[in-house]
């Protein structure tokens, strides 16, 4: 198994059984206990599950077991309401927003039962179905992106019988009963373009990773921007996993566009890339912000970068937060009008763009 694959097979079993073992896991997956127990370091590390001595347990059945029992004081006769939640696999964008889900949920007295993404419509289906018959009242659905067809899939949100909340995606414009709550990426990205604008900068390449289900609504709003502040749009540059960061085709041609003077500013999606793109930079022997003033999209780690980035943050946490909320309130009233949400992000400056930091 890949490292991941076999997360993925930690995170089923324990959303199976509720809790496993160390030394169970290990044996049914064939590996040695060191190696799941860096796992299980791993996933509760992304608040996927919770270490407890000699395995892990699920949030939910974590929560469970620290609440107190019927016959304490303050107990209520009636547990609150259960939610399935569904999220893709391994991505370090989206741990944020499971743990806003957990706060908000345990916050309300909710419990979630997690599932993580599959790669096909089938496999999310019956998730769902599982989830549904396991008792979940509602779901929280965050489907890996990319899954085709994608009228296929829009017909099945639109057509889902449990109540539901799209966690930061965008719903199709036929999407039945369907609620949803997203980061405005589109506004994010915005925010970026006119940051970058206002410290003189007439002309910010657009740097983006082909496959984040983020980049278009990220590339509208940086053409918006663009268009309203007079500026010329691109060079725009897509990042291919399959290349990785340091691919020397769109890094050159990005290169002798800042030596020629001609980009002295660039929007860069995610933070992974922009901090490989300021050491490769350098060893160019150009220099950020002088040569290139960057501001990268997300915020997970541009602190950490050799030079600190300037990063837009889209509200993870509270996206979580109110996807809970949106689903305990249908519950409450299946009456009210359907909800959709977009929670706007922040600009976060810090030394790469080359403006002054915040106090």
């Amino acid at each position: 198994m890949l490292t991941e694959e076999r997360r993925e097979a930690i995170l089923r079993m324990v959303e199976r059984q509720g809790s496993i073992t160390v030394k169970e896991a290990a044996a049914e997956m064939g590996v040695s206990a060191v190696t799941v127990r860096q796992d299980v370091r791993d996933l509760a590390g992304r608040g996927l599950v919770v270490r407890v001595h000699g395995g892990a347990m699920s949030p939910a059945a974590a929560g469970q077991a620290a609440a107190p029992g019927p016959g304490a004081a303050g107990s209520t006769a009636r547990q609150g309401p259960s939610f399935g939640l569904v999220v893709p696999p391994g991505d370090y964008y989206y741990p944020e927003i499971v743990r806003g889900v957990q706060e908000a949920a345990r916050a309300q007295g909710v419990r979630v039962v997690l599932a993580v993404s599959g790669d096909t419509l089938d496999e999310i289906r019956e998730q769902t179905r599982r989830l549904v018959a396991a008792g979940a009242e509602g779901l929280l659905l965050m489907p890996r992106a990319g899954i085709e067809p994608a009228e296929e899939v829009e017909r099945w949100l639109s057509g889902l019988d449990t109540p539901a909340v799209l966690v930061d995606r965008r719903a199709p414009g036929h999407a039945g009963r369907l609620e949803q709550v997203a980061s405005d990426h589109a506004h994010g990205a915005g925010l970026a373009v006119r940051h970058l604008a206002g410290l003189g900068h007439g002309r910010i390449a657009l740097i983006a990773r082909a496959e984040s289900p983020n980049t278009v609504l990220i590339q509208e709003g940086y053409a918006a921007a663009c268009r309203d502040l007079g500026l010329p749009t691109g060079p725009e540059y897509r990042v291919e996993t399959a290349e990785g960061p340091t691919a020397t085709g769109w890094f050159d041609e990005l290169v002798q566009a800042v030596e020629r003077r001609e980009v002295g500013a660039a929007l860069v999606h995610n933070d992974l890339d922009a901090v490989t793109l300021v050491g490769l930079l350098q060893t160019r022997g150009l220099r950020v912000p002088e040569d290139l003033a960057v501001v990268t999209y997300d915020d997970e780690v541009a602190e950490l970068s050799d030079v600190p980035l300037t990063a837009v943050a889209p509200p993870k946490r509270a996206v979580g937060a109110w996807a809970v909320e949106l689903l305990r309130r249908r519950l409450a009233d299946p009456t009210a009008p359907l909800a959709e949400l977009l929670l706007r992000p922040e600009l976060r400056v810090r030394a790469s763009s080359g403006a002054a930091k915040t106090p």
